[in-house]
């Protein structure tokens, strides 16, 4: 679960002019300031003895998933623009329109299965920043580490991820 912080009451007592009266005033202050961005080396890997979800592990998965996004965008770049490249090599072969229109049809296929995958990146650096990343959706516990670093973009526990397949195959037989 996301954690909240404490905030530390601050109790200043205000003098006016007459020092028969005193004002007393309450102001708010968090008890942990933010020291900056956490920085983590490049080698670094999150370890069971951490705190879950600590600023280290949200650093390293925000990374992670960062660097994958930008892989998958310029991967889709190149098969977009190499696919628009062979589009003046019309064959008169009806064979080979045939594997050609084929094969830009397995291409075409692969690019929106990494265009899902590209909106997937998206919503996780949304759960980072807004603390819920690493929970499961359905039952809020950690997901795990092994399993964020095997599928950095899981939303579920793998109990609650077989239920909502097994959900998926049964309304899918209907």
């Amino acid at each position: 679960m996301p954690k909240t912080s404490k905030v530390k009451k601050k109790i200043t007592k205000v003098k006016t002019k007459s020092a028969a009266k005193t004002k007393t005033k309450i102001t708010t202050k968090p008890k942990e300031v933010n020291k900056g961005p956490i920085k983590i080396s490049k080698t670094y890997i999150p370890k069971d003895t951490e705190k879950y979800m600590c600023e280290k592990h949200k650093v390293f998965f925000r990374m992670k998933l960062q660097e994958w996004k930008k892989e998958l965008v310029k991967a889709n770049n190149e098969a977009l623009y190499n696919g628009s490249m062979d589009d003046n090599s019309i064959s008169a072969d009806i064979v080979d329109q045939a594997s050609s229109y084929t094969d830009k049809n397995v291409e075409m296929k692969a690019i929106n299965r990494q265009i899902k995958l590209i909106s997937e990146i998206d919503k996780a650096l949304l759960r980072i920043k807004d603390e819920t990343y690493g929970f499961c959706l359905d039952t809020a516990e950690p997901i795990g580490l092994k399993r964020l670093m095997a599928r950095p973009v899981a939303k579920y526990t793998i109990a609650a991820q077989e239920k909502h397949e097994k959900n998926e195959k049964v309304h899918a037989d209907e």
